[in-house]
């Protein structure tokens, strides 16, 4: 007997008849549609000596019309769709449908979300402030005795039962507002790199003078609860972190984390810049010295980021540059190029004779015209000169380029312990406003690079100029360690402390950078996503060009059970999200921070790229004020630009709000619950519950969307009774139909009734957290509802769901049927409800699993 016809599992299908919206997963009808095909397939004629049957095309059309109407009246009876159309059409006189207005749509966001970061600022101003103001009061001393609760050593006790020392009793408790971490919300602790001394003078007399820093960061955090981590990094190298918390060594017993390096620290630290690196290659700098000379490089790269500008050259009897495309020119810093020169500079040779004029007079010319092209940075410009010493004819190359105005600084790295030519080496640095420095171990690099900092933050220390930074995009893997290795994309907002003592001041002394994190995931729910419709998204970007937030950036990857940042995730441009840009009007006019809107024909994935939808899309985009980010949002033509609203009142709308079949989006914000410690412990729909009967005044809702929710709980009540009903019909003997069905509303409603008991069902992950495509998320509508939606009106949408067991990889677990309500008045229309149903498949007598 030939086999049933087989249809593509990957592709989903339509079938139209007449209108309804709703989602189900059927099985009977296909149960039984397959023994009409096995009935069938016998009588047909089949010649012995021909691999193919003859079926006649009345016999096919009969298949096709019988598995057709089998179909689509089971998904009608199950999904109660008509029912929900009827229901919407008795409450048409009492609908209005508002259109959406994007521009005013991103304004208002774009207002929100400047009022949310300012608040973020005024936090580190006073953080600025009361440290500049300790630093002012406090007096040097040389001998000063002070413990201070050390991050590392906190609750540490010696082979006797004693509390270490600097590591006295330390209160910590966990707290959900810090990722369930073990934190002290009264006290900040000092944590400081394993190779700075942590009895230092000046390490004592710094964290003694920031100790009062402790009542900022508390009283911070009490007018604005949404703050996270606040912290204090110093110049000499101890960071002051509040909330206080344990800091736990690597599996080495090391702490490499040095506040120094961060991005957030070079970034407010110093102005933009552009950095040419002229480096040694010679054969004097064999061994050791090449080495040292190849960490010192990649150490300074490391204090470099997105807004500086960089390159490298090599000389010895002749000069190269180590990256040959990038001849003649300056490159941005961001983490690819960074990790490219990186690589290249591993691979430095050493031979020859070194001729460091040549490589002088190429870098001032690189700098040079990039000053007169206005490109590069527009600020900084400075050369690196790492080299043993052995220089000469370097005088007239400063004489014709840098002298008398010495707008290039140049820094001096002398790599060894000989000091013949240190005097040399002296000299450039200071006639050329830079800095000299040996580096004769490779323990010594860091610290000694990290002064040329202090000196480009000069002119800003002595202008008193507090200059905001926000940082790109980041995921803090290294802060705490194995402790709290952040998964959350972050931004940093920091400002620079200065000494304001008048006998320092004009030596432009840098005491530090006060900063505090700000999570994107929470900057982004200022976006509420049943404003956006079905396919409708948010999105962040830098004036650089780099996603900060963005439903299509996927910074993680899985290794294991385990999963980590992508290399390069926080790099990732506009442009490669939003490829359809291609002559990149999009990205050009975000960048410069425009305010205005475009329409694009995009193709949107779905299903992890197995199906695609073509939409018209409305982008509307805008700057947010006094940061350098800016905001898009984009609207799907059509539907995703009306909004249905109804009128329902709190007496109405309570009592069906209260049934056990209904849940809301999880992450959506109905409600503000992740402040107040006593809301924290609250689901979004107990919040909603309690502030509908004002048992909660405390709470702080969205009232516009609570009103939705009340609205879809009224109207789509009687699918409770509908769906109950059905189940109480179907008897244990009776073919198993359905496992379960289920509807959605724009408002993030979900009603569900299962006609199995829940032991049966053939996908327990599906509507669960854990199958995030299914559900209602921040990003995006669920799969099967922005599915429906973009089908004819009538039409139900079926999907085959494999199953992703290891031992059956791709076999058949489920059939989905969806399909949408739409309510159109004044002829415009919108989507009011998807709805869904799922069921394992069926064997056919004598024949294979029946593939749709």
């Amino acid at each position: 007997m030939p086999r049933p016809p087989r249809f593509q599992p990957e592709a989903s299908c339509t079938h139209s008849r007449r209108p309804s919206h709703l989602w189900l997963m059927v099985w009977a009808s296909l149960r039984r549609t397959a023994v009409i095909l096995c009935l069938l397939l016998p009588g047909t004629s089949l010649s012995p000596t021909r691999r193919q049957a003859k079926i006649p095309l009345e016999t096919v059309k009969l298949w096709a019309d019988t598995f057709g109407r089998d179909l689509y009246d089971t998904a009608t009876k199950y999904s109660g769709s008509l029912l929900l159309q009827k229901k919407y059409k008795e409450v048409e006189p009492s609908l209005r449908i508002q259109e959406v207005d994007g521009l005013e749509l991103v304004r208002k966001f774009s207002e929100d979300m400047e009022t949310m970061l300012h608040r973020k600022v005024e936090a580190i101003k006073n953080l600025v402030e009361a440290a500049e103001e300790a630093d002012l009061k406090h007096e040097f001393n040389e001998s000063l005795v002070f413990d201070y609760y050390n991050s590392v050593l906190i609750n540490e006790r010696d082979a006797n039962g004693n509390y270490m020392e600097l590591g006295a009793e330390f209160v910590l408790e966990s707290n959900a507002h810090f990722s369930n971490l073990l934190v002290n919300t009264s006290l900040s602790s000092v944590q400081l790199p394993t190779n700075v001394y942590n009895k230092d003078p000046d390490i004592l007399n710094g964290v003694y003078m920031s100790e009062a820093l402790n009542p900022i960061f508390v009283e911070n955090f009490r007018r604005d609860p949404t703050l996270t981590w606040q912290y204090f990094g110093s110049s000499t190298g101890f960071f002051r972190i509040y909330p206080g918390i344990k800091w736990t060594p690597d599996e080495n017993g090391v702490i490499t984390f040095d506040c120094r390096t961060r991005g957030w620290y070079v970034q407010a630290a110093t102005s933009p810049k552009d950095i040419v690196i002229v480096v040694d290659t010679s054969g004097s700098m064999k061994g050791l010295r090449m080495t040292i000379a190849k960490h010192t490089v990649s150490t300074i790269l490391d204090t470099l980021g997105e807004n500086d500008f960089v390159n490298i050259i090599a000389y010895n009897d002749y000069i190269h540059y180590i990256e040959p495309c990038f001849k003649g020119t300056l490159v941005q810093a961001d983490q690819d190029n960074r990790k490219h020169f990186k690589q290249l500079v591993d691979k430095l040779m050493v031979k020859g004779v070194g001729v460091v004029d040549q490589a002088l007079r190429e870098a001032f010319q690189i700098l040079k015209q990039f000053q007169e092209t206005r490109q590069g940075s527009l600020c900084n410009q400075a050369i690196m000169l790492v080299t043993d010493g052995a220089v000469e004819d370097y005088e007239p190359v400063f004489e014709k380029y840098n002298w008398p105005d010495r707008k290039v600084r140049v820094f001096t790295y002398l790599i060894g312990r000989e000091v013949t030519f240190a005097d040399r080496m002296r000299w450039i640095a200071c006639n050329n406003k830079g800095y000299y420095t040996q580096i004769s171990t490779l323990a010594d690099t860091q610290e000694n690079v990290m002064e040329y900092l202090h000196v480009l933050s000069r002119p800003m220390v002595i202008n008193h100029d507090h200059d905001i930074t926000w940082t790109e995009a980041y995921m803090d893997s290294k802060l705490f360690t194995s402790q709290a290795q952040s998964l959350t994309l972050l931004t940093t907002v920091a400002m620079p402390v200065f000494s304001k003592k008048n006998e320092t001041r004009s030596h432009g002394i840098l005491l530090g950078v006060a900063g505090s994190d700000v999570a994107l995931r929470q900057l982004m729910k200022l976006v509420p996503r049943y404003k956006l419709g079905v396919h409708g998204y948010a999105f962040l970007n830098t004036n650089n060009g780099y996603i900060l937030s963005h439903p299509d950036l996927r910074p993680l990857y899985s290794e294991g059970k385990k999963l980590k940042p992508k290399p390069n995730y926080n790099s990732v441009d506009l442009s490669e999200v939003e490829w359809e840009d291609q002559a990149e009007v999009l990205r050009t006019a975000m960048i410069n921070r425009e305010t205005g809107s475009l329409s694009m024909d995009v193709k949107v994935p779905l299903d992890k790229g197995k199906r695609v939808l073509f939409l018209t899309n409305d982008y509307f985009f805008t700057d947010i004020s006094d940061t350098p980010f800016s905001l898009g949002v984009v609207l799907s033509q059509g539907h995703g630009e009306y909004i249905l609203l109804g009128n329902i009142s709190v007496e109405e709308g309570l009592h069906d709000l209260l049934h056990p079949d209904l849940t809301l989006a999880r992450d959506w914000t109905y409600c503000i619950t992740d402040i107040d410690s006593d809301h924290r412990k609250l689901s979004q729909w107990e919040a909603v519950v309690r502030f509908l009967t004002g048992e909660d005044p405390n709470l702080e809702c969205d009232e516009e969307l609570v009103r939705e929710v009340l609205f879809d709980a009224v109207v789509t009540a009687p699918m409770e009774a509908y769906w109950t009903a059905l189940a109480l019909n179907i008897s244990e003997e009776s073919e198993r139909v359905a496992d379960v069905a289920f509807l959605g509303t724009r408002a993030g409603l979900l009603r569900s009734s299962l006609f199995v008991g829940s032991e049966k069902l053939s996908d327990k992950k599906f509507l669960s957290p854990e199958e995030e495509a299914s559900v209602f998320t921040m990003d995006h509508f669920p799969l099967w509802y922005r599915q429906a939606t973009e089908q004819p009106a009538g039409s139900f949408v079926f999907n085959l769901r494999l199953a992703e067991r290891p031992g059956s990889p791709g076999e058949p677990v489920v059939v989905t049927v969806s399909t949408a309500v739409a309510v159109t008045v004044d002829k415009k229309t919108a989507i009011a409800a998807g709805l869904q149903g799922s069921q394992s498949t069926a064997m056919c007598p004598g024949s294979q699993v029946l593939h749709l």
